[in-house]
């Protein structure tokens, strides 16, 4: 999990998860197809706001974002079969705005609330009781006293710390407040499981506007992390270390199939019945963006987030460029990762140089000396805490959202995530990548293994807890 407060939990509630996490988190994941970026797959379909497009109208968009990107075969060897993995359709014209950091992505987030005329659906891993909190839910409740019909789903351990006054004052007004497998005893639903956690985080305004990326609501995001920091000077934030994340804002038809994981969400976890709402109003091209929107669930057979990377990985030819939080990866990406160096594609990980978690901090150092003896080449974002769960692939495939490279994501969590094609947005994403690197340390093999005996023994102890953290 991300934002990880282990350290403010009561012994209780931390042995009492932590028991039934060893129980019940011992799921696997599925063994993929190792050629599935090859395998036989049917004409990639495209969808605008009307509905599908004819195959002669797909093929000539495809055909000319392969045009203006690098020489790769990755939408001949890929795109169809991911279509089939996930089930969702690639989506034409829209807008994708890409966000870096929390003073940008609030500022879009309210400017977006401020002006909702119908509802606003929000869902979220954390929602702290802070500053940034507090003017989220002033906001929302704001919204709901103007006739703006509100829905929340929040996440009963993510939010552990948030006090149900909190939760109440908004449901006082008619906010519609959904806690996702609560973890106290006298609320549990059906089929309950401690480690299935919602972590996603999306944002919906009038089923036009969506948000999605790795940004919580938490004021530990009040400052950018590229050295202009935020104007605000409360004391959740003074003498803290800034965090590095990203989010999109996206207008255009794609919101559509957001706004349908957010109500899927709803209905599994008995939601009372919405207030009815233009949720999915007739919405018209806003750009030229093709992007598809990507839910995954511990529900289904596999994570489709993970497939769907995985695939990506193997069909590589030049670059595979990932940013992540929380990286402890499973024998079948650590593989993709080192076959992908091996047919010559330039393979980095960015990865944080602190972090709020000792356990997976050192559980992904434990995989280094792999990596880097592989020809994996590892950077350490130096003077931020990075949280940002981002991919960028052959320069024309790109993704942002709430996965991290990790078994929990993989297995245990609903995470959400947006794909976009296109050389554009990669540029953007390559730019940004770039722009870190220039605040990382790049870690080498030779340096790697000078690091202190006590640096090596607790990388294994942790790299025992990996598919628990």
């Amino acid at each position: 999990m991300d934002i990880h407060k282990i350290k403010y939990f009561s012994i209780a509630k931390l042995a009492t998860m932590l028991c039934m996490s060893m129980l019940l988190g011992c799921t696997s994941i599925p063994i993929m197809v190792p050629d599935m970026a090859m395998a036989p797959s049917h004409p990639v379909q495209l969808d605008d706001a009307n509905g599908p497009l004819t195959a002669q109208q797909s093929k000539a968009i495809l055909a000319r974002l392969k045009k203006n990107g690098d020489d790769t075969n990755i939408f001949d060897k890929h795109l169809a079969l991911e279509a089939e993995i996930v089930g969702s359709p690639l989506v034409v014209g829209n807008k994708v705005e890409l966000l870096v950091d929390g003073p940008t992505t609030y500022s879009a987030m309210f400017a977006a609330i401020e002006n909702a005329k119908d509802h606003i659906n929000m869902e979220t891993f954390i929602i702290e009781d802070d500053e940034i909190g507090q003017r989220f839910a002033e906001q929302l409740i704001s919204k709901q006293r103007s006739g703006v019909q509100v829905n929340l789903i929040y996440d009963s351990v993510g939010s552990i710390n948030t006090p149900e006054a909190f939760f109440n004052a908004l449901k006082e007004v008619g906010v519609n407040v959904l806690e996702f497998n609560p973890i106290n005893p006298l609320n549990m639903r059906k089929n309950w499981q401690v480690n299935q956690r919602d972590h996603r985080k999306l944002l919906i305004v009038d089923g036009q506007i969506a948000f999605v990326g790795g940004i919580n609501i938490s004021s530990v995001y009040s400052s950018g992390s590229f050295g202009k920091g935020s104007s605000s000077k409360s004391k959740s934030t003074k003498d803290k270390q800034p965090w590095r994340d990203t989010h999109l804002r996206m207008v255009g038809p794609v919101v559509t199939e957001f706004q349908k994981l957010f109500m899927a969400t709803w209905s599994q976890q008995n939601g009372e019945l919405l207030t009815a709402r233009n949720y999915f109003p007739e919405l018209v091209s806003k750009g030229n963006e093709v992007v598809r929107a990507i839910g995954s669930s511990p529900e289904e057979p596999y994570s489709q987030i993970y497939a769907t990377l995985l695939s990506a990985i193997n069909s590589a030819e030049t670059r595979i460029f990932l940013t992540n939080a929380y990286f402890i990866p499973d024998p079948q990406l650590l593989a993709a990762l080192k076959d992908a160096v091996k047919r010559g594609v330039d393979v980095r990980l960015l990865l944080p140089e602190k972090t709020d978690s000792i356990m997976v901090f050192y559980a992904s150092r434990s995989y280094y000396d792999e990596l880097l003896s592989a020809n994996v080449k590892i950077y350490e974002r130096q003077d931020a805490l990075l949280h940002a769960k981002t991919a960028l692939i052959d320069g024309v495939w790109s993704t942002i959202g709430s996965t991290n490279l990790d078994w929990r994501s993989f297995v245990n969590n609903q995470e959400i995530n947006a794909v976009m094609l296109g050389q554009g947005f990669g540029d953007q994403m390559q730019t940004l990548f770039e722009k870190d690197l220039e605040s990382s340390k790049l870690v080498t093999l030779e340096s790697w293994r000078k690091r202190p005996v006590s640096s090596r023994i607790k990388e294994r102890a942790a790299r025992l807890w990996a598919r628990f953290l």
